[in-house]
């Protein structure tokens, strides 16, 4: 006999799955692993540690997003689950806490110095949802997020911090300019922001082919793996700033800036690629299908 399923089990999952954007978690995985290859660590128990606490991080931004937003949202997203009534404000600030918590208990058991990477990440978190976000300093404490998630996965692996800050920036520059074209996702109207998105785009594409491979894998092997990754990610993040940049809207704005999150996949195998890392790379490019998969079922903004 199968196990009887409470009714409105279902649409109470899904309101937490739009809640969390669960298939932008498809993108977080690929931050540790690129700042492990970038650091010349070794993958181990511990990465694995951190990655987890890079997603149970990741959803309590996610959570106290809404939660911070919920008047906002009732107003210009009225369907958004806490303005709809399917989630409860209580209920989105406390997963955000608890999450939280579970993160940096990851981080500590991953060893001191990832503890050290994962608390400022966290308090970068908390600052940008419930205070920084609709101030000009919202898109750089993004920024300093992601760059810091890179990090941490440079910090858990044992390898080197400071050869992890290129691509920690890297990755960062282009979290800042997709933050910065999200800001205008209900209301569009210029094409200011995704200009200067895709401006940062080419130039971080550009930066991923000019630094040659490490030694220690074939030459032709890492730029072919790497010159694939970049067309990818440029491809991915391009062609939606493009069309908000030409037709300011917000179904072209929130088409750019979900095109900008699937991105990062792409990137990330690119900077693991740079860094001489073949399995992390196609490991971390691996994600992208399932991403693209549940992004049609929920919304990944």
């Amino acid at each position: 006999m199968g196990v009887p399923v409470p009714r409105g089990a279902g649409p109470r999952l899904l309101a937490w799955a739009e809640l969390l954007r669960l298939p932008a978690l498809f993108t977080v995985p690929g931050d540790v692993l690129a700042g492990a290859a970038a650091a010349g660590g070794r993958t181990g128990p511990r990465t694995l540690l951190a990655v987890g606490c890079s997603l149970c991080l990741y959803e309590a931004g996610m959570a106290l997003n809404d939660w911070a937003d919920r008047a906002e949202d009732a107003e210009e997203r009225p369907h958004r689950p806490l303005p709809s009534g399917r989630v409860r404000p209580t209920a989105a600030l406390v997963a955000g806490g608890a999450l939280t918590t579970a993160g940096l208990a990851l981080a500590a058991r991953a060893g001191r110095r990832a503890l050290t990477v994962a608390v400022p990440l966290a308090a970068t978190v908390w600052a940008y949802d419930l205070v920084l976000k609709r101030t000009p300093a919202g898109p750089a404490a993004m920024a300093a997020a992601r760059g810091l998630d890179l990090l941490l996965g440079a910090a858990a692996s044992g390898g080197r911090l400071r050869s992890a800050v290129p691509s920690a920036a890297a990755l960062g520059a282009h979290t800042l300019a997709v933050t910065a074209v999200s800001r205008g996702e209900t209301r569009g109207g210029s094409p200011v922001a995704p200009l200067a998105a895709l401006a940062v785009t080419c130039s971080v594409s550009w930066a991923l082919t000019r630094e040659p491979a490490p030694a220690r894998i074939p030459r032709g092997a890492a730029d072919a793996v790497r010159g694939a990754l970049t067309a990818a990610y440029a491809g991915t993040a391009a062609r939606p700033l493009l069309h908000a940049a030409l037709h300011p809207s917000p179904p072209l704005t929130q088409r750019a800036v979900a095109g900008g999150i699937r991105a990062m996949i792409p990137l990330q195998a690119a900077l693991a690629a740079r860094s001489g890392s073949l399995a992390a790379a196609l490991l971390t490019a691996a994600l992208a299908p399932a991403a693209r998969r549940s992004a049609k079922k929920v919304s990944v903004t």
